[in-house]
This record gives structure tokens, sequence and C-alpha cells, in this order.
């Protein structure tokens, strides 16, 4: 299996074109038939595990946002994003050796948010020391679903509803810390413990403690790198005139070097890892759960029930009075909004969404509200869970949140409230 995996990881970009040609072709006037299509894509897989075992040098640049930003600024984006990229590589490295920048290790709280030996056991190709110390974690158990450079287009996203997770946006959606915040590093853990329910993400709770501080490890520095591209392509555009061409050396984004662009990208690496360092002091505060007893739970439920149908809480709205999740909502979750309504486009418009499909986009879906009669909470079911959900809402989602207020004044619920409205939402699922 290990020795699979490691051949595979230069043919996974291969298998994405090969995907996107595919699904064009289906597209077609002569549309494959099912089991043709299932068997094309098989095919592609299997080229993809044997068809190159050369080593992966570079991460992907963000094509997809690169485009976005070039649609929505009505110029070209190519000579920011080259420069973008071989900045990125000084700070963070590469596949095989990743490193943490020296302005974090310089940064008292960011210093030390990652560790840079963990870093490198859960990067390069996968492989087993002598002492049973693996390495190559992330391609070995993530990267299949999430990608390389953890834009969640693996080979697996394909299939998947929904897809995997984009580490780049630095949104996260399972955790406990306020909606606008990062996760801490223990929500990153209990997510890979406990897999996301419902959701094509498994739990990876046999592997060891290391393993796991080294993927989370990991996840951290996929994301910190890629949401640093995301705002270095912005402000290479907006604030130093990129445009068909680079502009002068005191302004382009290059580092090391003693100029604006460089102070441009010192500010922003230090910015965003700062945001992960401080997640912990933005835990949402929960308070603990009423003892009840079973005449008291009952009585609770059917309070939760009418904050359920209420206006304020409003959760019929989306999950419907049953809680069936069956209305129809015609939104999207902000990691497809990125390159579709943001710009203007319509997602169902496939003209206007082959460009980005052409780049590695996925296919726009829907968002679809939470069947609560299955009882399957991606996020976790216990109360504390629900409890922040409901209080936070669900980031990168249009999941709104319900205000904390001290007394009822009809414009927020009470933590009582909130607590009956979470034995009501459990309640559904145990139905």
């Amino acid at each position: 299996m290990r020795q699979s995996v490691a051949i595979a990881d230069s043919g996974f970009s291969r298998f994405n074109s090969l995907m996107f040609r595919v699904e064009s072709t289906a597209r077609s006037k002569s549309d494959l038939s099912g089991p043709k299509r299932a068997c094309l894509l098989l095919a592609s897989f299997l080229f993809a595990l044997i068809g190159c075992d050369a080593r992966i040098e570079q991460f992907e640049p963000n094509r997809v946002f690169t485009l976005a930003l070039a649609k929505s600024r009505s110029i070209p984006t190519e000579p920011a994003s080259e420069d973008v990229s071989q900045s990125l590589e000084v700070l963070f490295g590469t596949p095989n050796e990743p490193q943490w920048p020296e302005q974090l290790l310089a940064e008292e709280g960011t210093e030390d948010l990652v560790d840079v030996e963990r870093l490198r056991r859960a990067a390069g190709p996968v492989s087993s020391g002598k002492d049973g110390t693996h390495r190559g974690l992330f391609r070995e158990h993530c990267v299949v679903c999430h990608a390389l450079e953890g834009s969640g287009a693996g080979p697996a996203s394909q299939f998947q509803d929904p897809y995997p997770r984009d580490f780049r946006h630095g949104v996260f959606k399972w955790k406990r810390t306020v909606r606008g915040a990062k996760p801490t590093k223990q929500d990153l853990r209990d997510l890979l413990t406990r897999g996301v329910p419902g959701t094509g993400m498994p739990s990876f709770a046999l592997l060891s403690p290391d393993d796991l501080d080294a993927l989370v490890d990991y996840v951290i520095y996929l994301s910190v790198r890629g949401e640093t591209e995301r705002r270095l392509l912005v402000g290479a555009v907006d604030e130093l005139d990129y445009g068909d061409t680079v502009p002068e050396d005191d302004f382009r984004i290059r580092y090391p070097a003693d100029s604006e662009g460089a102070g441009l990208i010192e500010d922003t690496v230090v910015r965003v890892a700062g945001q992960w360092d401080a997640a912990e002091s933005r835990l949402v505060e929960v308070p603990e759960p009423p003892d009840l007893d079973a005449e008291e739970m009952a009585a609770s439920i059917e309070r939760g029930k009418k904050f359920f149908h209420g206006q304020i809480a409003n959760c019929v709205g989306c999950h419907g009075a049953s809680g069936n999740g069956a209305v129809v909502i015609l939104d999207y979750d902000d990691w497809t909004k990125d390159y579709t309504t943001r710009l203007g486009l319509t997602p169902s418009d496939r003209e206007a969404m082959q460009p980005f499909r052409d780049v590695g986009a996925l296919r726009p879906r829907p968002i679809k509200p939470r069947n609560l009669q299955k009882g399957v909470f991606r996020g976790g079911g216990g109360g504390p869970d629900l409890y922040c959900r409901i209080t936070q809402g669900i980031a990168g989602t249009p999941m709104p949140a319900v205000s904390v207020v001290d007394q009822a004044n009809g414009k927020g619920l009470t933590a009582a409230q909130i607590w009956d409205l979470v034995h009501y939402v459990q309640s559904l699922g145990r139905e």
C-alpha cells in the first residue's frame, strides 16, 4: 500500500486533468453512459497510480483564485502569480522539504505554532523507518481527497458530496471557536479522530498520537501557506500595481529583499499565522448543560420545538418544519461563491464555469441543509458541539448564528433557551 501511494503522488495532477477531459466529454451531445463513464474514470485512476514516479518538486499555484482575481479586477494576474509562487517556495519550502518561515520562527507565539520535524514527517513520499516511524503521512492518508497543496480537489474529490475541504481559504466549519476565528489544534485533532459523519472524511483514530500531531501541524502549514498566497495575490494587484507586467523592483513580491513588496510578504505571513496562534483565546464559552430528569427533559424539548419554529432562530426556514432538510435552498458555500456568485457568475452556467473547471475548480453544487432526523451531525452531535453551532453558525456556509442574550428580548435566545433548542434538535435524530 505504501509503495502504491508513493508511486501515485506525481500522477495526481495528471489524473485531475484527465478527469476534466472526461467530464467535458460526458457533457457533449454523445454523453457517456453510466457504466462507460465509470470504466473510463477507473482507467484514469489506474493511469495515475502507475503513470510516473518522479519526485514532486513544487506546489501547484492556486490557479482558480488567480483566475477569479483576474476576472474581478479585469487585469492579467499571471505575473503576480509567478512572483508569489517563487516567494512562497522561499518561505515555505516544497512538498518534499517543507519549512516554517523564518519570520514566524522569530515571532512570539507563532514560532512554535507548528513543529518543523512534524512537518517533515507528514510531508514527502510515504516511507517507514527502521524504528517504525512513518513519513509521508499526508500523502498516505489525505492527499487523495485534499490534494497535495490542500485544495480539496484530489482525485477522489470528484466522487464526494460534499467535497473535501480546501484548506487554503483558512476557513474551517467544525470547531469550538467563534465563527471568524481559526480552529484550535484540538479541534483539528478531534476531526481526525472522529472523522466527519455523513461525508467521505474517515476517522483516523487508529493512528498514533505522534502521527496525529504531525498531520494537525501539516494542515495548519498548508492553510497558512494557502491563505498567504491568496492575500499576497490580492495585495500584488491592489497595492503594488501588478498587471500585464511586474512593477519596479522595490514593489515586487520577492523574498528576501529590502523592498515594499518584501514588507508586504512579512506582514501577511505574520498576520495569517497570528490568527492561528490566537485561536485558543477565541473559544466559545459554553455554559454547563442543565441536569434534567426525564420529565424536565421532555419539557425542555417541547420548549425547544417552539424556538425551532419561532422567528428568532427560524430553523424551519432551511431545515423544514419536521427537520428533514427538504427545503430547497438555492445557495452555495463560500468556497464555491469564491469563483461564481461573487464574480456575478451563475454556478449552473456551464460555459461561464468552464474556464474555472479547466484550471481545477470542482463542479459547483448547491449547499444542502442538514436532515436533522437522521441524527448525523458532521461536526459532532454532543450538546457543546450543537451549542457552538447554534450560537456561531457554520463558517463558510449560509448557516447563521443565533444571538445569546442575558434576558429574553425578542432578538436573541438566552443560554437556557439555546439548551432547549439543542435538546429538541437532538430529539429529532432519536425519533
